[in-house]
């Protein structure tokens, strides 16, 4: 399967990373056109996908991903579309600010376009998705993209009234997990624990929290319930957290993200 993408920067860069890191796509079948920062061509001398500067190649793949910054996704598409206008590969851009209704606008409402919000744990094919297609897509064509995306991690298709919240929580949120994990390490060294030892400890707490929710499908309060024991440590940890504002903090977070 050949694979275009447009763009090679933080999320372009890491789903190549991750569909190589899947085994199920070879350098050779992924071809890449880079911005003027020149990220594309390093990323190329380590991973040793195919570069190019010329939109022609692209009509050899069987699939066009467009991870380029929002104002240029619809010039992009107007330059495909005179090039493969007549053709039905595949177009998934994964920018927030251009939606599939305006995609359609340049392509034609026919045309096999979706717009995807992944994030960037997709570079270790632990990634969370999610796609809204063009209302005539073609099952062929929607198979295509979701196989892609399935090398990744996990994809949901959701409405495109969602996309903006989708991104925010799936998008936005590594970031303020991020920082958690730092705080916490940061907590621990406070308390003698070494800084190495401390990020590995937090990571991993982090990891095998999220998936005994998974797993298991409780609740997250039910799943907090079982660690505070009456008078326990925990439960002072969550009151100190409470005091601070910790739920609030989380929630003006995403809320303010949205408003914006």
């Amino acid at each position: 399967m050949k694979i275009g993408i447009f763009g090679a920067g933080h999320m372009g860069g890491a789903m190549i990373k991750g569909w190589l890191n899947s085994n199920k796509v070879a350098p050779e079948d992924l071809l890449v056109r880079g911005g003027k920062r020149g990220t594309a061509k390093q990323l190329q001398e380590d991973l040793d996908f195919t570069l190019t500067n010329e939109i022609t190649d692209f009509s050899q793949c069987e699939i066009i991903f467009l991870a380029v910054n929002t104002p240029l996704i619809l010039p992009i598409l107007n330059d495909l579309q005179k090039l493969i206008g007549e053709t039905d590969i595949p177009i998934v851009s994964v920018s927030a600010g251009v939606s599939v209704t305006e995609m359609s606008q340049v392509m034609g409402s026919d045309y096999p376009l979706a717009q995807a919000i992944p994030n960037t744990p997709v570079q270790i094919n632990e990634g969370m998705t999610g796609i809204v297609y063009a209302e005539n897509i073609a099952e062929n064509a929607k198979e295509l993209i979701n196989k892609c995306f399935y090398f990744l991690g996990d994809l949901v298709e959701i409405t495109d009234d969602k996309i903006g919240i989708f991104g925010t929580l799936a998008g936005c949120g590594p970031a303020f997990v991020d920082v958690f994990m730092e705080a916490l390490s940061d907590g621990a060294v406070l308390n003698g624990m070494d800084r190495d030892m401390a990020y590995q400890v937090a990571a991993k707490m982090v990891s095998s929290s999220a998936n005994l929710l998974l797993k298991t499908g409780k609740h997250p309060g039910e799943l907090k319930d079982g660690v505070t024991s009456p008078g326990g440590t925990t439960i002072k940890g969550i009151t100190a957290l409470e005091k601070e504002g910790f739920r609030y903090a989380t929630i003006n977070a995403i809320d303010t993200i949205m408003k914006n």
